[in-house]
């Protein structure tokens, strides 16, 4: 496994969609409805309002497509060692489940219309690139590829949080973090040749490469011994 590889597969979750015999299509699947919405999402500017939107195309959906999305993911990452197999299918299943359900929350409490700050100016771009990869294919295919844009959307521009949750593992050992009221990611900068990846639309930070973090800016007393240790046992200053 290799890091485009992963980034591949986990910007799509999956590439291949099995349907559920007998199952409805609970979502806008054709390419004319996907491309509409998406540039009515591309034309939204107030950060609730987006999410307001993404919701009520998120809950069109049901428990059971996040289901299929998670199955599908872990048939992409069969070859993979099973440690990291497991901990990508935990932090996958969690991440989608976590997110449909804070958007049903959201919604039901209101708390979209108290969003009226702007979201950042690369959503339109973003909107496109759903348009370029979810209107492809068979229906299916498309419906469930663009729940998943639907949902990373969210998580960008609703939530400000990067597309891939916090513990997110990627090769090498290195994971999504969460230090000091910022986000940082291994491979924020190190995706560009990727297709669909989330990563040119991620309100993450690259990964400081060891030697360059910074100490935490009014930290706790634990927070700066916690600091001190890192740079201790990670720079080797203990000889």
């Amino acid at each position: 496994m290799n890091l485009n590889s992963l980034l591949a597969t986990t910007s799509l979750f999956s590439s291949s969609f099995r349907t559920s015999s007998g199952g409805s299509s609970p979502g806008p699947a054709s390419p004319s409805s996907i491309t509409t919405l998406c540039h009515e999402l591309a034309v939204i500017r107030i950060r609730g309002e987006l999410g307001l939107a993404i919701a009520d195309l998120v809950l069109r959906y049901s428990p059971r497509n996040l289901e299929q999305m998670r199955w599908n993911f872990s048939e992409k990452i069969k070859g993979y060692a099973p440690e990291l197999k497991t901990l990508l299918e935990e932090t996958i299943t969690a991440h989608l489940h976590g997110t449909y359900q804070q958007i049903r929350l959201m919604n039901q409490q209101g708390v979209f219309a108290t969003l009226q700050d702007s979201v950042t100016d690369d959503a339109p771009a973003y909107w496109e690139m759903v348009v370029s990869h979810c209107t492809t294919g068979d229906e299916a295919r498309n419906q469930i590829r663009f729940l998943k844009f639907l949902l990373s959307g969210f998580c960008m521009f609703v939530q400000k949080v990067p597309g891939h949750p916090v513990g997110m593992p990627f090769p090498g050992g290195d994971k999504v973090d969460y230090i000091d009221g910022v986000y940082y990611c291994p491979v924020r900068t190190k995706a560009n040749d990727v297709d669909a990846a989330l990563c040119p639309f991620c309100p993450a930070e690259q990964t400081p490469e060891i030697g360059y973090l910074k100490p935490p800016i009014n930290a706790s007393e634990h927070r700066k011994q916690e600091f001190i240790k890192n740079c201790y046992d990670f720079h080797h200053f203990n000889g």
